[in-house]
């Protein structure tokens, strides 16, 4: 056999290995999905979205209206905390502090930050507001969901322009704009995209985030948008109702794990074609 016969036969066992790959995963992820589909449809219906979670022992009765309002107040909120702070780091991290300690020290604690548990995000809420507050709050949860939004925007923020050429830079610098107008017009624009993306994958990460909302914005059972009491969220009425023994608690556990999976789909569907039209 010669040399070239070799690496054909090479090529193609890693080839079919890779497929192999991608199938296994495929198929797990096509399972995951059509259960979710299967059992969070039959839970579908119009009490769902207009009536409060049950109390034990309600019958049939109850929905998830006060669980999708919290959550969305939440997420809306830790969102808008953690992101602008997210971007701007990201910028330092990639156009000032590429080579200073600031920047390493910063790039190494976003690190750490990013690989960090949700749950230990939640205790060390739960310990610096909490337990000092004396109770359980949404401003709590908003805070746990804004420190697990702030690394992924940082990173993807930083790697994103970094990506930019410095051809770009360098043409703006040569038109006479200052270094903050070649950062807003120039290198964060032709990022935007990408910042959007980290965006995205932070929005997804925190949706179904239940650990830091147990140690900090707990539940309530009823309708409630003070965010100095606890607030009732899908992730944790979903954890709650799905270890439940009562049936249609459970049905409408997997009713708001459809309702969050379909979420984040229809999420990312409408931000790729909306930036797919702008880069056109």
């Amino acid at each position: 056999m010669d040399l070239r016969e070799k690496r054909r036969i090479i090529n193609k066992i890693a080839l079919g290995l890779s497929l192999l790959a991608m199938l296994f995963g495929l198929f797990w992820l096509a399972w995951v999905l059509f259960t979710t589909l299967r059992l969070g449809v039959a839970g579908l219906s119009l009490s769902l979205f207009t009536q409060m979670t049950p109390p034990p022992g309600a019958g049939e009765s109850g929905g998830l209206l006060n669980a999708i309002a919290g959550s969305l107040v939440m997420i809306v909120l830790a969102v808008a905390l953690g992101t602008p702070l997210g971007v701007l780091a990201g910028i330092y991290l990639a156009e000032y502090g590429k080579h200073t300690w600031l920047g390493r020290v910063t790039h190494f604690v976003n690190g750490v930050l990013l690989s960090a548990p949700s749950i230990i995000v939640g205790l060390f809420v739960y310990a610096v507001y909490v337990a000092r507050t004396g109770n359980f709050s949404a401003t709590a949860g908003v805070f746990s969901l804004a420190l697990i939004v702030l690394p992924v925007v940082v990173a993807t923020s930083e790697n994103m322009l970094r990506l930019v050429p410095d051809a770009l830079r360098e043409a703006a610098f040569a038109l006479g704009a200052p270094r903050h107008v070649m950062i807003l017009k120039v290198t964060l624009r032709a990022s935007l995209s990408g910042v959007m993306t980290g965006i995205l994958l932070a929005i997804a990460r925190i949706a179904g985030e239940t650990a830091p909302l147990l140690f900090t914005a707990l539940s309530n059972q009823f309708w409630s948008l003070d965010l100095n009491k606890p607030m009732a969220n899908l992730p944790v009425t979903i954890f709650k109702f799905a270890m439940s023994p009562f049936k249609n608690w459970q049905e409408i556990a997997w009713a708001g794990v459809f309702l969050i999976t379909l979420g984040i789909l229809a999420l990312n569907i409408v931000a790729r074609v909306f930036f797919r039209d702008q880069h056109k």
